[in-house]
């Protein structure tokens, strides 16, 4: 009876650290002395979400399997964070002698943040989290539909 409400709130839990990861991306923009690597300053890495469906135990996939058979449906279980990756994409550079952070050749290493596309991660999370809401809300008040009905 629950299931629609966890799935949901395991949408919106992910959601909302995928909207404060990028979140820390855009502020992150211009710092070029993100971590100490070598006794060198690397600017900041951009960071994004990994997540998958969450697992099922091997007797719930063996259950889903089953009733597959027999026309039923699987339980659906909603997804979990499986961590907070670097983007690996190369730094930025430009030509900037007079920086403190450039290099011996006047060069700055600037982070891998894209600011349109952090923009646009951020509008998608965003909506998945308004759709989760509503998808949440919908299940809360066929339920308690559900529970007027018994009255």
């Amino acid at each position: 009876m629950f299931d629609s409400l966890n799935i949901s709130a395991s949408a919106l839990s992910a959601q909302k650290l995928r909207m404060d990861v990028t979140s820390s991306n855009i502020a992150n923009a211009s710092t070029t002395r993100g971590k100490l690597v070598n006794g060198n300053w690397e600017p900041y890495r951009r960071k994004m979400v990994v997540m998958e469906p969450r697992e099922r135990a091997f007797n719930q996939v063996l259950q889903g399997e089953i009733k597959k058979q027999t026309g039923s449906e699987t339980k659906l279980q909603g997804v979990r964070v499986t961590g907070i990756v670097d983007d690996k994409t190369p730094f930025k550079t430009i030509f900037d002698p007079t920086n403190p952070d450039a290099d011996n050749e006047g060069y700055v290493k600037l982070p891998n943040v894209d600011l349109s596309k952090e923009m646009v991660d951020l509008l998608a999370a965003s909506r998945a989290y308004e759709a989760n809401i509503t998808t949440f809300n919908t299940g809360k008040s066929m339920m308690l539909k559900a529970l007027d009905l018994g009255r």
